[in-house]
């Protein structure tokens, strides 16, 4: 692909979504801690936020820590936080001065007082930046995040704020973690497995999805471009009649 494409390029998702899958995996196989994949990992994500940016594709989400990720040993966590916090201390001056509005989704609870601060000034630092906006999903479960904007719903009925005819799928996805964000076009996992993992189960379910046997801290951007040449050969036709023909 011509990565010189111009963003107004019609065939071009609006939004690409990553389930960055195999980092342990990557360490595994070079006789490395897990952290050392999660760490190489972190290249494959400036690799991809910079041919997000050279296509003209306004949103990207990369799938970063799920709420289940919290079952794994303390030491991985306590290093993923780590991690994290060099990310958001290294990268964030750069991120602003290429024009990048970050946003965090997922349960901000459960991170450490000092990442949410971070957070916090990160995201209003970038919020007036139009480049690309980038989401990354941080404590982070679809499950939870349906079930807390049902259970929003569900209060504003039963205080009389909201009739249950006014409730539409638009009206459900304003109490989504992603509201204001287009739903994925593309989502693209790695490693080879073909799941959601409880990754933008609602936002997802007209994504056209793009499976890579690499393990995530080998994808590159020839690896990106060539998921967003796949999903350009594709036809879309959101359950029309003739996608049964």
């Amino acid at each position: 692909m011509d990565s010189s494409r111009l963003p107004s390029d019609p065939t071009l998702p609006r939004h690409v979504a990553i389930i960055m899958d195999g980092n342990g995996r990557w360490a595994k196989a070079r006789g490395l801690p897990r952290t050392l994949g999660h760490r190489q990992g972190a290249e494959a994500v400036r690799r991809c936020i910079t041919g997000a940016m050279e296509l003209g594709i306004p949103n990207l989400t990369l799938f970063g820590f799920s709420s289940e990720n919290w079952r794994r040993p303390m030491s991985e966590v306590d290093d993923l936080m780590g991690l994290l916090r060099r990310y958001l201390r290294s990268e964030l001056a750069e991120l602003h001065q290429n024009g990048i509005s970050l946003r965090i989704i997922g349960e901000r609870a459960r991170l450490p007082d000092d990442i949410v601060r971070m957070i916090d000034d990160a995201e209003a630092r970038t919020r007036a930046n139009q480049r690309l906006n980038l989401i990354i999903a941080l404590s982070y479960g679809s499950r939870q995040e349906i079930t807390a904007a049902a259970r929003r719903l569900a209060e504003l009925t039963a205080s009389g704020d909201l009739k249950p005819e006014e409730i539409d799928e638009a009206r459900f996805a304003e109490g989504l973690l992603t509201a204001g964000i287009p739903d994925p076009d593309l989502l693209i996992r790695t490693s080879g497995e073909q799941r959601l993992s409880n990754f933008l189960l609602w936002q997802a379910a007209y994504s056209e999805f793009v499976f890579v046997d690499k393990l995530w801290p080998d994808f590159d951007k020839g690896d990106f471009l060539a998921a967003v040449e796949e999903y350009q050969r594709r036809e879309r036709r959101y359950g029309t009649a003739a996608e049964s023909q």
